[in-house]
């Protein structure tokens, strides 16, 4: 378990016509999980998923991926489900998660994660509800300064009833964090009005050795305290779903870093531009893929050709 992720597990359903619908596994970080396996790191899991139909085809979607679900808690209360319907230019999202298995992820004591995990990887919404966003921090808390700490916050407005008071915990949650990733509507969330470049610099001075802001079809700059920014274009490809294509881009790029032996915080304002550059060519190529297909489905490491 060289990188781990923390955070929800539920059943997305995508919209195929009115009132239609077709299910497939997601939560933005079991899609990072599943993505960070496919691509070829040792990769495990921590939630806490349902014993009913969707908790059980959640646990055989991470298993027949790869993911080590040794750390995974079991539940009776339901699996979340989110209901996705297509819209120009994003989606529109509605969750039903009040009471759900991964909402009461609340282990005492909390989990130690192997000594040889590099990342740990945090995020989306299951830091909005309680137990499961206290447990989490503390859980975050507890690796600072052990591991590289990364975090998507992955932004769903529509959930969150105060924004002032979410930007406030986010300010908490930087300041622990390594490697922040952020996409530009997460941007335009969290800091209204701000340029995406100016706000990375500010988080810089917050806590993170590095930020990414992606911008979907554009690409995605790494940002770096007192180093040039880093860009990458996005691959042409014709595009089936942009489901999960944040999360895989975000895998690809820890998988590249543990494979640069970049798993210590101090090699991040390290690493040459090239590597770098490197990184998020994977990163947009694995994003791709993921946008030709329908559902979060990332590739596998024999389909980059990298």
């Amino acid at each position: 378990m060289r990188i781990a992720l923390v955070g929800e597990a539920l059943i997305d359903f995508t919209s195929t016509g009115p009132l239609a619908f077709q299910g497939h596994a997601g939560g933005s970080p079991l899609n990072t999980a599943v993505a960070c396996a496919r691509l070829g790191a040792p990769t495990g899991y921590l939630t806490q998923l349902s014993q009913d139909l969707f908790g059980e085809a959640l646990l055989r979607h991470l298993q027949e991926n790869g993911v080590d679900t040794g750390l995974v808690l079991r539940s009776e209360a339901h699996t979340t489900l989110a209901f996705v319907e297509h819209a120009p230019g994003t989606n529109r999202y509605v969750f039903l998660r009040e009471g759900t298995s991964d909402v009461g992820w609340s282990p005492r004591p909390l989990p130690k994660l192997p000594l040889e995990t590099a990342f740990l990887h945090f995020g989306s919404i299951s830091l909005l509800a309680e137990p499961a966003a206290t447990a989490i921090t503390e859980l975050v808390l507890a690796s600072a300064g052990k591991r590289i700490v990364v975090f998507d916050p992955n932004v769903r407005t529509s959930l969150i009833p105060d924004l002032a008071a979410y930007r406030a915990r986010f300010a908490r949650w930087v300041a622990a964090t390594d490697l922040l990733k952020v996409s530009d509507e997460d941007v335009e969330a969290l800091a209204p009005g701000v340029p995406p470049g100016q706000a990375a610099e500010g988080w810089l001075k917050a806590g993170p050795a590095a930020v990414v802001v992606t911008y979907g079809a554009s690409g995605a700059i790494l940002h770096r305290a007192g180093k040039k920014p880093v860009s990458v274009s996005a691959p042409p490809v014709a595009v089936v779903d942009t489901i999960g294509a944040g999360d895989t881009f975000h895998a690809a790029f820890l998988v590249r870093l543990f494979e640069t032996k970049a798993i210590k915080r101090d090699r991040l304002p390290q690493l040459a531009e090239s590597e770098i550059g490197a990184a998020l060519e994977f990163a947009a190529a694995a994003a791709a893929i993921t946008c030709s297909r329908p559902g979060a489905d990332p590739p596998w490491r024999r389909e980059m050709g990298m």
